[in-house]
């Protein structure tokens, strides 16, 4: 991919968020052969509140896996960690809306002393950290082989754990690691659908609640969910941990809006700023329109919002004060543009990556 390539994708899902009713979002890691600048640039220009992390690395593997990452995507850990610190120098606290963090990689690609110089960077800078960890079995195989220690114990080892902080995933958890994450108030992300997609397995969201763990919602990314869709999300929340706990109410829609709203908020250091409709608060509403079959009659909003409504529903959105989506109209980002430049640079790279891109029929054709 180019950097005109990384801005088009970039800007599709910028397109996709506001279209389905996201605000504010966290990206968990960005590395600097995709051009940071400017799609950090555009994030501002679309509207969006955002808390961008880009990605810090000193090794190339992937839990147990050596060697995993793909050359184009190795960094070494002095350029990644200040090209993130001269990012968050340029862009941090723009506007009130774009926000700079520190990405690590996962176990494998960030050595011990890397991450210790994150959390002290961090905690310096007063910013976040976000990573991803123990989303599959091999995290825990590879902590324990070489460190002694589990997905949870090993983030608070090298400083990886705290308000400030928040880990993707964490399906493959103790009792003992939800407690270690309550007690420090790390916040955590749920991915439902990409973790069913995946088949890594299902977060022990209710677990994690009850023992005053901070979760919220997150869709991870394009390729291992395939939309980024936060309403429909919130269903498939709700439902896988019905299913795993058979349980109806393991997830009430009261919860699962929460997680989507206020909880999400917390995550980002902006609890009190957004995430509610409140005086002194920032404005940041979507509207849904409920005119619709599967909506009516609205007897319960929340539920509705929770178990029927899609994306698609959403009709208007307002992100600090202003208007950026009105009657689906998107006003700050030229859809059809976007369409057009996103279907031409993705033939261009599918050729250029020797990929096929007639589908493969798994019927036989008569």
């Amino acid at each position: 991919m180019t950097e005109e390539d990384a801005l088009a994708s970039a800007t599709l899902t910028m397109l996709e968020m506001i279209k389905t009713g996201t605000t504010t979002f966290l990206e968990t890691g960005m590395v600097g052969r995709y051009g940071v600048d400017e799609i950090v640039e555009t994030v501002h220009k679309s509207g969006l509140r955002a808390a961008i992390a880009r990605h810090v690395m000193d090794m190339t593997n992937y839990a147990t896996e050596e060697n995993a990452l793909h050359e184009g995507l190795v960094e070494t850990g002095e350029y990644s960690m200040s090209d993130t610190i001269r990012l968050y120098r340029k862009y941090h606290g723009w506007d009130g809306r774009i926000f700079i963090w520190f990405g690590p990689r996962t176990p494998g690609a960030v050595s011990v002393e890397l991450f210790r110089e994150i959390s002290a960077r961090a905690k310096e800078l007063k910013t976040g950290i976000t990573m991803h960890l123990a989303e599959v079995k091999e995290d825990v195989e590879y902590l324990k082989r070489d460190f002694g220690r589990s997905p949870i114990e090993f983030a608070h080892w090298v400083g990886l754990t705290g308000p400030n902080v928040v880990l993707v995933h964490t399906i493959w958890i103790s009792d003992d690691e939800i407690k270690l994450l309550s007690e420090t108030g790390t916040n955590v992300s749920h991915n439902p659908s990409c973790n069913s997609k995946l088949g890594s397995g299902i977060a022990r969201v209710p677990e994690m609640l009850r023992a005053g763990v901070n979760v919220t919602l997150g869709c991870d990314g394009g390729p291992s969910n395939d939309n980024y869709d936060l309403i429909e999300e919130m269903k498939i929340a709700a439902l896988l941990q019905g299913a795993r706990l058979r349980n109806p109410e393991a997830l009430r829609a009261e919860d699962i809006l929460e997680m989507a709203t206020l909880r999400g908020a917390k995550a980002l250091g902006l609890e009190g700023v957004v995430g509610a409709i409140e005086e002194g608060m920032k404005a940041d509403i979507i509207t849904i329109n409920y005119w619709d079959p599967k909506l009516m009659p609205m007897n319960d909003p929340v539920s509705h919002v929770v178990y029927a409504a899609h994306g698609d529903d959403v009709a208007n959105v307002i992100i600090d004060g202003k208007l950026v989506m009105k009657d689906r109209k998107v006003l700050t980002l030229d859809e059809d543009e976007v369409l057009t430049n996103v279907e031409k640079r993705a033939r261009e790279l599918f050729e250029r990556a020797g990929i096929c891109v007639e589908p493969e029929i798994k019927w036989p054709l008569i």
